[in-house]
């Protein structure tokens, strides 16, 4: 992967220089450290940061066609290149690099504006054609990897993180309230919004077309689900061995590369299964990393060792403890540029860093199976709220809800009164879109306590009046539990789980990540499933443990589902270990930042001294209002230090390696 940004002028007229790109192509170096160039024309300009992957010698980028009226940066791998220049060759095109990103140029000589349908990758994209002066900016289809943009004074800047688009600006962002309140909601910011305002990002499946000075977005791929009665037919093993052949394609095409590659494997069903799929191709090597939580139940080694015997996987493993996730939490939110509501992301900030430590340039992960083949509790939580919802007067339907968390130690009397209060939100409507997901966001939303007055009086938008907005017509005809999948891929996954907890933590340190379950082959070849085959009763990746069960320990296979989680709000108990703990959060610097009430701060902060925050509710609250904070600080109050100041002072050091390519009409 690499970082890229650029300027378009709209309506200005002042000459874009080789200055203008360098300022915003030093904030990306950590995404691409292997080299920097840029390009300037008339009315763009582009510049790239590369972390060499496919042909390391000829693939500097801006990349260009046969006779240089098209040029490209790009961001990502194109899975499918291969094929795809065999396929252009044929047709008379003519390649001058080995490189997968020149076929994105011939590809839109070919069918235009369609050549991104023919992409089988993660990708954010950047087309200049010169001769229709059109600028293209896309984004792959599950949302793997970032790309923002911004109209200032004239201009399109946009850019792989939003760092370098401030950079660009020269402008001091201010937080969009709207978008903090969704994040407190949702975990994560509904597109186009992002916690800056001005800033806007492109959705997952999203072309924004700019030309006459004029942008128009599009979309051109979407979760879509077969309708009840039409799902995909034949036996549950003939599906079984339908869905093992795409994985397998799947993870072959990602293992294609110029340097080694790796996997992480975090103990769980996932990760285990790509890590048996790799050991089973040909000579490769496995080689996999992970993050062990010595002496917490959070810890998941006994079930990674477990995988490395049975695969003979040579393996290494970090270390997290509570003072590694307080030394890093400011560190990852300068990379996340989002609020966080666990401190999940810190160590697999912690985990690209072993993984470059050790050589390694490129991992594959299991993220995104969840997703695809409904693998999370909310999934089964949604079930049973449909069929206690049938009845919402009976006594017994919600007790099946102790079924998924034996752990709560109730009595009869109040389970009772707990799973109502709890799940028990939203049954008067459960044909609402995201019915599934009510529990978890209202106690989320218990994070809103904490707000100061001004903040509350301020919001003037119902953020799931927003959701509700961007959900297509036909997800009222869709199955309940398809449902559910649509609201997570749009939400937790992409705003979240690929983005503050993705991709900022591999590019963090320079660590290209890939993603077989998000093969859009894959991700249709689910939709198309009966519902019944991913969750079979209540046992989660019924048909994807039936189509690996052979390659997977039988442990892994039976384990209860344990969601990846890390040390919150202990890892900030001791002064002397997070010092800016008590910066962030004393009184004065909370009133000024006005996002939060102090004297409610005040006695969150006495709990987490005394190590009392047990509840999920402090837990959220305490995070979610430091890392706000952290960002005020980082962006806003010392952006000349961290933005402006330390953009010059890149572009003078003559040791940096940027290069000019060309300039073009």
């Amino acid at each position: 992967m690499c970082g890229i940004a650029g300027i378009v002028n709209l309506t200005a007229n002042a000459p874009i220089t080789e200055h203008d790109l360098g300022r915003m192509a030093v904030m990306l170096d950590h995404r691409g450290p292997d080299d920097r160039s840029t390009l300037c024309g008339d009315m763009f300009g582009f510049a790239h940061t590369r972390l060499s992957i496919i042909d390391l010698a000829g693939g500097r980028q801006p990349i260009h066609n046969e006779d240089s009226t098209v040029w490209v940066v790009f961001n990502g791998e194109i899975f499918n290149y291969i094929e795809l220049r065999e396929l252009l060759l044929s047709k008379g095109h003519r390649f001058y690099t080995h490189t997968d990103t020149e076929v994105i140029v011939h590809l839109y000589e070919e069918y235009g504006d369609d050549f991104v349908r023919h992409l089988n990758g993660q990708f954010a994209i950047a087309l200049w054609d010169t001769v229709r002066r059109r600028l293209l900016l896309v984004r792959d289809r599950p949302g793997i990897l970032p790309l923002f943009y911004s109209v200032n004074e004239g201009r399109l800047f946009f850019a792989s993180e939003m760092k370098s688009i401030l950079a660009g600006t020269r402008q001091s962002p201010r937080i969009d309230t709207l978008a903090l309140d969704q994040i407190m909601t949702f975990w994560s910011v509904l597109p186009p919004r992002t916690l800056f305002q001005g800033i806007e990002t492109l959705a997952p499946g999203e072309m924004m077309v700019v030309e006459n000075g004029v942008c128009r977005k599009h979309r051109y791929w979407d979760w879509s689900f077969t309708q009840p009665g039409d799902y995909a037919v034949g036996s549950e093993a003939e599906l079984a061995g339908q869905l093992r052949e795409l994985l397998l394609d799947a993870t072959i095409i990602r293992l294609r590369s110029d340097v080694p590659v790796g996997a992480y494997l975090s103990g769980g069903l996932d990760s285990s299964i790509l890590a048996g799929l790799i050991d089973g191709i040909g000579d490769i090597k496995l080689r996999t990393f992970s993050i062990t939580f010595p002496g917490s139940d959070l810890d998941e080694s006994v079930y990674q060792e477990q995988v490395i015997e049975q695969l003979s996987s040579e393996h290494s493993r970090v270390v997290c403890t509570p003072e590694n996730i307080a030394d890093e939490f400011i560190k990852t939110l300068w990379h996340t540029e989002a609020p966080i509501l666990r401190t999940a992301p810190v160590p697999m900030g912690i985990l690209s860093g072993l993984v470059r430590s050790q050589g390694y340039k490129v991992v594959l992960t299991g993220e995104g199976a969840d997703e695809v083949f409904g693998g999370y509790d909310i999934f089964k939580e949604a079930k049973i709220r449909q069929f206690w919802a049938r009845k919402p007067d009976s006594r017994l339907r919600p007790m099946l809800l102790k079924r998924l968390y034996p752990y709560l130690d109730l009595s009869k009397d109040q389970a009772q009164g707990y799973l109502q209060s709890f799940f028990g939100i939203g049954l008067d409507n459960p044909q609402l879109a995201y019915f599934s997901h009510l529990p978890r966001w209202v106690t989320t939303a218990k994070c809103k306590a904490f707000y100061s007055s001004d903040l509350h009086d301020s919001l003037r938008e119902d953020p799931y009046a927003a959701l509700a907005a961007t959900l297509p017509d036909a997800i009222g005809g869709w199955a309940t539990f398809n449902r559910a999948q649509y609201i997570e891929s749009k939400t937790l996954m992409s705003g979240y789980l690929l983005s503050s907890q993705g991709d900022r933590m591999l590019m963090k340190n320079s660590i290209e990540g890939r993603f077989p379950y998000l093969d859009h082959r894959v991700i249709e070849f689910a939709n198309r499933l009966d519902p019944r085959l991913k969750m079979k009763v209540l046992q989660e990746k019924y048909l994807l443990k039936r189509s690996m069960q052979d390659r997977v320990p039988r442990a892994i296979l039976e384990r209860h589902k344990q969601p990846y989680r890390a040390p919150d709000a202990d890892s900030f108990r001791n002064a002397a270990r997070a010092g800016y703990v008590d910066e962030l959060l004393d009184p004065g610097y909370v009133r000024g930042c006005g996002y939060f009430d102090p004297q409610k701060v005040s006695l969150l902060k006495k709990k987490l001294d005394k190590g009392l925050i047990g509840s999920a509710k402090d837990n959220m609250a305490l995070i979610g209002i430091l890392s706000t904070q952290a960002l005020h600080k980082l962006f806003i109050d010392d952006y000349s230090a961290n933005i402006g100041q330390y953009a010059e002072r890149r572009l003078q050091d003559q040791d940096n390696n940027v290069q000019e390519v060309c300039h073009v009409g």
